[in-house]
């Protein structure tokens, strides 16, 4: 049973490793398929392990190594496509990197920042000890969950102005450098997991879970996005109310 956890975090990346070539091949709603069971492994090694009292520091790294690809280079490369199709003129089930180094050229790899700066943020978690019961800076699970719900939307959820916006080569690009911005800027953001399950103590985590939900049930993946805003809204409304 102490292996267990680790189990799953190899689970992660091995989810995560078929989410990375399904991303190349531009099958995008498959990608983001294995990428939620990647996230769902990725959150139940960590409850696992507090569960079992098996934490060991072999665990920590290698849940690191795990994300990394999962939710650090998967949604580099679903940017990589978003900005080739950009590019190209619309969807196009081929892919970016199946005409490279035409019609898009390197702009496109652009994406990879993103790559980056989940590397630079998993890393500099490893090593911070005041990241135990909240976040500083966008955790890359989170970071990754909008940037896989982009392609989601053209598909599911688009209207005309809508995948105009999302198709929009300087929109991607500064959602790119927001989202390296996000993952790293210094803003503390609270973490879901309950010590208790009493509302007062809980009411924000409950709150934004609820309003979560509703964005979800009524939006579909068009809530996603919003979900994510929402949980930096309420992040910063938590700490302004704690510091008061």
């Amino acid at each position: 049973m102490r292996h267990l956890p680790n189990l799953l975090t190899l689970l992660n990346l091995f989810f995560g490793s078929i989410a990375a070539v399904l991303a190349v091949l531009n099958r995008l709603e498959w990608a983001a398929l294995f990428f939620l069971l990647g996230v769902v492994c990725d959150f139940l090694d960590g409850w696992m392990a507090r569960m079992l009292g098996v934490q060991s520091e072999l665990g920590v790294q290698l849940d690191s190594l795990a994300d990394m690809v999962t939710s650090g280079l998967v949604p580099g490369l679903v940017m990589c496509q978003l900005l080739g199709m950009s590019m190209s003129g619309g969807w196009n089930n081929d892919g970016f990197f199946h005409a490279f180094p035409d019609p898009s050229g390197w702009l496109p790899f652009g994406g990879l920042l993103i790559t980056l700066g989940t590397a630079w943020r998993l890393a500099r978690f490893n090593i911070d000890e005041n990241q135990v019961s909240s976040f500083i800076g966008l955790p890359s699970p989170a970071n990754a969950l909008w940037v896989i719900s982009l392609p989601l939307i053209l598909m599911y959820n688009g209207s005309e102005g809508t995948n105009a916006l999302i198709l929009n080569t300087w929109v991607l690009l500064g959602l790119t450098v927001l989202s390296t911005f996000m993952l790293n800027a210094p803003i503390r953001l609270f973490a879901l997991k309950f010590k208790s399950w009493g509302f007062r103590e809980n009411a924000g985590r409950y709150l934004f879970l609820l309003l979560s939900a509703v964005l979800l049930l009524t939006l579909q993946y068009l809530a996603v996005p919003l979900v994510i805003i929402t949980y930096v809204l309420f992040s910063l409304g938590m700490r302004e109310k704690a510091e008061g």
